[in-house]
């Protein structure tokens, strides 16, 4: 990996800056354990110093006032940047993250095609500026124009360093806003990167700022800071929370994608092939790391005992490795704490009465990294926190069921609705079963497929509002009246 990729300065009003504190923080590779760079920490000087510049470019810059094209053009700037610089990109986020390779190269496609989707949406907006209004009083007319929000701060976690950022920024510039963009402090690289292909395609000073840096100085003060429009949070849901309680106070919007444990309904009338498959890359996919995820798996009780087995046999010739290893499909995860956190949650549910299948423990032959067997768990009590909440981690709880309506009963028994998975060779079943899924994602016949036209976004404690899509763009969009008194005639309510 050439150090060029390794960016030691934070970007904001459009020059590199190093943090006005001097702070730096270790970034390690999950697959070695070796410290590969120190990476800026900005201060709460440097954030203001950010915002100020992104408040400055859409209060007095020609940004917000572009037409939708001239937008377009610098989003597709960047889109080429990313795809021009994708094998570096991929390389760097495996190292940063420790996903498989063909993954991170999977990651930064789409985030150079999300980009690309957003211009076209940029473009469509001049083709639609103003929306009539009919009003019953023919004295008036109006009409309702949509503008960019103003200043919008960005929290992105580390599962998808590169492709979250995309999530939020691409919309965010389609739209006419300016962003502070603030990435998780265990996978920064790519964040900065792209702000070094922004600056290439020559956006305008201050539409685009990088603050990296902990969560509790950085991003704390990007959350409380007033000149901060919209905040737009990608996380946990205890740091949602956090991040809501902040905007109540300045009545700033806010949309949040939060966690899940998301369920995944089998039929016995299932292809046990194409459900093993499908169950597999619902967990495993990025080590489980996947706020979707579908982790807790519904068999109905014909299927069960055979699906087990196969899955089990399928799951222990996962080929474990550093994600730059040919071959590989499960690499580390993103930090020790996360590792120690997971076998935590592990042996509990153990403690709780479940049933270690298989995994649960590091690999054998693994004297460095943060690896982890791929772990399923059966037997697991309904009400044990193994069932409940989010393991972040390659682990799967998975259940009998006897049939549809306790199937369904037990999908809906989360606080958490991001995503849910059905699957059944009964079209009419599956499209009964997705209907009374309480889940703002439901896929049939398949887990995980995710698509930039597509809306984003959970019901319950799952979060706020929904990303991607033209869902995506109206976050960062206002809708204004504008209404005109078109009589000739006094209005009279006041006469001299």
């Amino acid at each position: 990996m050439s150090n060029k990729l390794f960016i030691n300065k934070l970007y904001i009003n459009g020059a590199w800056k190093f943090p006005l504190e001097g702070g730096t923080f270790d970034v390690i590779n999950p697959a070695t354990e070796e410290v590969i760079h120190q990476a800026p920490a900005a201060s709460e000087a440097d954030v203001n110093e950010a915002v100020l510049a992104a408040r400055a470019a859409f209060d007095h810059g020609p940004w917000p006032k572009m037409p939708g094209r001239e937008r377009a053009h610098y989003l597709r700037a960047i889109a080429a940047g990313i795809r021009a610089r994708l094998g570096e990109l991929a390389r760097l986020e495996s190292i940063d993250n420790g996903k498989p390779l063909p993954e991170a190269e999977w990651d930064i496609g789409d985030a150079a095609g999300c980009f690309e989707y957003y211009a076209t949406l940029a473009e469509e907006l001049d083709a639609n500026p103003v929306e009539p209004i009919a009003l019953a009083d023919g004295r008036f007319t109006s009409k309702a124009v949509r503008e960019p929000l103003g200043v919008a701060g960005a929290i992105i976690p580390w599962n998808y360093p590169l492709l979250m950022a995309a999530w939020k920024v691409a919309p965010a510039l389609a739209a006419g806003c300016t962003v502070v963009l603030k990435p998780a402090a265990l996978t920064s690289l790519t964040a900065l990167v792209l702000a070094e292909i922004a600056d290439a395609a020559k956006l305008p000073a201050g539409v685009l700022n990088v603050v990296t840096g902990s969560g509790a100085k950085a991003g704390q003060a990007l959350i409380d800071h007033p000149g901060v429009d919209k905040l737009a949070f990608t996380g946990s849901g205890p740091v949602g929370s956090t991040v809501m309680a902040a905007a109540a106070r300045d009545i700033k919007r806010v949309s949040l994608e939060l966690g899940g444990k998301s369920p995944f309904i089998v039929f016995d009338d299932s292809d046990i092939d194409k459900a093993v498959e499908w169950i597999m890359f619902g967990i495993f996919w990025n080590q489980g790391q996947v706020c979707s995820a579908t982790s807790r798996v519904l068999v109905q009780q014909a299927l069960y005992q055979p699906l087990l087995e196969r899955l089990v046999e399928e799951t222990r010739n996962i080929t474990i490795g550093s994600g730059l290893d040919a071959g590989v499909l499960l690499g580390p995860l993103v930090s020790k704490g996360q590792l120690n956190q997971v076998l935590a949650g592990i042996d509990e549910a153990r403690r709780a009465g479940a049933t270690v299948v298989t995994g649960g423990k590091q690999p054998a032959g693994f004297d460095k990294g943060y690896f982890l067997e791929p772990t399923i768990l059966a037997d697991v009590p309904l009400d044990s926190r193994a069932w409940s909440e989010e393991f972040f981690g390659p682990v799967v709880c998975i259940k009998p069921f006897a049939d549809e309506a306790e199937a369904i009963r037990l999908a809906n028994d989360s606080r958490f609705g991001l995503a849910a998975a059905v699957m059944s060779a009964d079209d009419q079943r599956c499209d009964r079963v997705a209907a009374q899924l309480r889940a703002g994602i439901v896929w049939i016949n398949c887990s995980q497929p995710t698509f930039t036209e597509a809306p984003w976004g959970g019901y319950k404690q799952s979060g706020i509002g929904r990303e991607l899509g033209r869902w995506g763009l109206d976050n960062y969009l206002e809708t204004k009246q504008i209404t005109r008194y078109d009589s000739e005639q006094p209005w009279g309510w006041y006469i001299k």
